[in-house]
């Protein structure tokens, strides 16, 4: 779960004409995206994206489309009636929640946790309202898995537990633990539940609620899309029996893309909130560099600077649930672009990420290429060895060509860094995932006692190699405790706290499409992926990438 950083956003070219309204039926596919849009959605469409696409202008739709299979075993198709976990997006609804409970005056920006709920006595009771809304609170670390059951008293005993980064409003760190204590402060305030205050209040418009949650009560009502994980299995389908603290404030939430659409233009409008929280949710109020900022809605705004036209974003996704979600909103257009997906091969945000350029600028959407070759991986199936000892592996499950990564070295190899990333930031990123594991905070000694309670006493940790997907660093680490050895990943923030982690987890692999005779490429049509190419010879292989080539011989 996450804010939006590596995406930008979605701006619809001229020459969309046929529009609905909330009241109109949902579209059910992409015809309903007229002309050279509609053509360029069905494009992605063949590519691998499976979700839905909600774009609206002054309230009125001029796309609403699904694309793929919302359920392999039931046949259902994605609609814009499917329903979708939001994730890290809920965050934009809880700080929507406290924003109208200041409206009220029922509490300030500038008050105290601890002075809200005087349960709150750890190290992040003296930080404002204000700080955790923009995550400069300082807290860092998280309160328990998705789908760990999680009472509210519970949750207040570990967030207590949770260290301080950083001295409050000196500077940030994204935090899921803090959106749960927001969760708790629009409780003490409110007088309701969380979630009753959620689904009464901040869903509620125009007569009626825009979704619900995703476990438990109230539910959003609708067709359900069914995640599916980066091994193919399902995700989980809304029947965790809770409580839910892990997630309420944070990422619990659950609607349409069309629901999400009409929300987010009412919040930027002024529908919801009074002018002056209006205001701030699209303001900058933290600025994070490179042309970004948090808002006091718990999302990002991008300055001119950074695409031609300023815009606020909020993503979310990458949990268990195998959902993936962005929203947007461009006041200049005065438009908002909802998108979500259930598939882990073209994300919603991987789409947006390959044609924001063009999108913004007003040129064609582009479309993903086909692949160029014919040749044949089968005969290069097996196992290769680099010189420097890892493996790489080339297999075809499900007829699919996928080459998987074993050992630091080949990890590094197939999955080097691209864009903001760097080698340097790998190596800070494994630095602080060994410091983590070796326990130096309370966090990872908090994390190797859990790993302990499941697994057993731990002998060793080894680092596996680092690689980017859904826009974080994952480094990935071979466990090793008594009677087994176990393979993870974890992504921590700048300070080290956990935002991300998988244990155990299949280890790092790209699926293959030929771009020419013996030579392919990651089946990646946004070209936002690893940038390697594999050639194929009689008794080894090569990779080829920005810095250079790499050879692996045949051994199996």
């Amino acid at each position: 779960m996450r804010l939006l950083y590596g995406i930008a956003v979605l701006v619809i070219a001229a020459g969309v004409t046929a529009c609905t309204t909330d009241d109109d039926p949902p579209a059910t596919s992409a015809s309903s995206c007229p002309g050279a849009l509609g053509a360029a959605f069905d494009a992605w469409g063949r590519a691998g994206f499976s979700g839905t696409v909600a774009v609206s202008t002054a309230g009125r739709f001029d796309c609403l489309a699904g694309y793929g299979s919302a359920n392999d075993a039931t046949g259902a198709r994605n609609t814009a009636d499917t329903v979708y976990a939001i994730g890290s997006v809920t965050k934009a609804f809880t700080a929507a929640s406290v924003l109208k409970l200041a409206d009220e005056r029922k509490l300030s920006l500038d008050d105290r946790i601890g002075t809200l709920v005087p349960a709150v006595t750890g190290p992040v009771s003296q930080a404002t309202v204000r700080q955790v809304l923009l995550h400069t609170s300082g807290i860092r670390g998280s309160i328990g898995a998705d789908r760990q059951p999680l009472s509210r008293d519970e949750a207040i005993a570990a967030i207590n537990r949770l260290e301080l980064a950083f001295p409050p409003g000196t500077d940030d760190a994204y935090s899921n633990a803090g959106y749960t204590l927001l969760a708790i402060v629009v409780e003490a305030v409110s007088g309701k539940s969380y979630r009753d205050y959620t689904a009464s209040t901040t869903l509620g418009l125009a007569g009626k609620t825009l979704g619900g949650f995703w476990d438990g009560q109230p539910a959003a009502p609708g067709p359900r899309a069914l995640g599916y994980l980066d091994g193919g299995e399902p995700g989980p389908a809304g029947d965790f029996a809770g409580p839910y603290w892990a997630t309420d404030g944070n990422g619990a939430l659950a609607m349409t893309t069309r629901e999400l659409a009409t929300w987010t233009r009412a919040l930027f409008t002024g529908a919801l909130l009074s002018p002056e929280s209006t205001k701030s949710v699209a303001a900058p109020a933290f600025d994070v560099g490179d042309g970004r900022a948090h808002t006091l809605g718990g999302m990002v705004v991008f300055d001119a600077a950074v695409y031609g036209k300023p815009f606020v974003g909020m993503a979310g996704g990458g949990g268990d649930v195998g959902h993936n979600v962005v929203a947007v909103w461009i006041p200049e257009q005065d438009r908002v672009v909802a998108v979500a997906s259930n598939r882990p091969v073209l994300t919603a945000e991987k789409l947006l990420s390959a044609t924001i350029a063009a999108l913004v600028t007003g040129a064609a959407l582009p479309t993903p290429s086909a692949p160029a070759g014919t040749a044949d991986l089968a005969k290069a199936v097996g196992t290769y060895r680099l010189d420097s000892g890892g493996t790489l592996r080339v297999s075809t499950p499900d007829n699919r060509p996928t080459i998987t990564a074993d050992g630091a070295d080949a990890v590094a190899a197939l999955f080097p860094p691209r864009g903001r990333f760097s080698v340097e930031g790998f190596r800070a990123h494994e630095d602080r995932v060994r410091a983590l594991l070796a326990g130096q905070t309370r966090e990872g000694r908090e994390e190797r006692e859990a790993l302990e309670d499941e697994h057993g006493k731990i002998s060793g940790v080894t680092v596996a190699g680092t690689i980017v997907a859904d826009g974080e660093m994952r480094t990935y680490v071979t466990v090793t405790f008594k009677t087994k050895t176990v393979l993870g990943w974890y992504a921590l923030d700048d300070h080290g706290g956990i935002q991300g982690v998988e244990l155990p987890t299949p280890p790092p692999a790209l699926v293959l499409v030929p771009v020419g005779a013996d030579r392919y490429r990651p089946d990646d049509p946004t070209g936002t992926g690893p940038d390697v190419t594999i050639g194929f010879g009689t008794d080894h292989l090569t990779v080829t990438t920005p810095a250079g080539n790499l050879i692996a011989r045949r051994t199996g």
